[in-house]
């Protein structure tokens, strides 16, 4: 079993998972995720795994902020095993003692870190270099009507993306500030998504 560094986030019950990553002269080898690790840290096994995404992004490219309306909610465990990105969560979730924090890390192909993202936190990346890829392990499938964005450039949220040259895709560039969406009424309930997350283990 390979050594795995868990540090948990400024964001209740976000964590970050470094693994130990091995190489020499035909290339590299490691293991983004590990049951083990993972259940010491939040005292459970992953979630059972519904759907598998991935996307491919040039330099330069901004997704997000994206989250899930809740319920139904979906819980996340990101990684990137190629390229690398900025990471960034976001936590959207009203009530929560965190609401509002965010926080950021490099993801990628060199350190192999993952992130687990609870329900209601919302999450976005920066592709730093070409053909950076990031994939998705997800509690929930994919339902377009439940998904749901907010700005990345909000200046509440204060997000470091100043003087950054980058992409956004037209509904990520239109999505509302912090402040729009919980006039909106869009922002998931803390405590809805901690029941949710609770019903995600049989």
């Amino acid at each position: 079993m390979s050594a795995v560094e868990v540090r948990q986030l400024g964001i209740r019950g976000a964590y970050e998972f470094t693994p130990a990553v091995y190489k020499d002269e035909r290339g590299s080898f490691s293991s983004p995720y590990q049951g083990a690790a993972f259940e010491e840290a939040l005292g459970k096994p992953l979630f059972p795994v519904k759907d598998v995404s991935h996307n491919l992004s040039a330099a330069g490219v901004l997704r997000g902020i994206h989250y899930t309306t809740t319920p139904p909610g979906r819980a996340k465990y990101v990684y990137s095993p190629y390229g690398r990105v900025r990471d960034f969560l976001i936590d959207l979730r009203v009530g929560s003692p965190t609401f509002g924090r965010w926080e950021t890390t490099e993801i990628g192909g060199d350190n192999c870190r993952s992130l687990y993202v609870p329900v209601g936190v919302g999450h976005a990346f920066l592709a730093l270099e070409d053909d950076s890829m990031v994939v998705y392990l997800m509690s929930e499938g994919y339902v377009p009507a439940n998904e749901q964005a907010l700005s990345p450039l909000d200046p509440e949220l204060g997000l470091p993306l100043a003087g950054v040259e980058f992409q956004q895709s037209d509904r990520d560039s239109a999505a509302p500030t912090l402040a729009q969406s919980l006039e909106r009424g869009l922002l998931p309930e803390y405590e809805k998504c901690l029941q949710v997350e609770e019903q995600l283990w049989p």
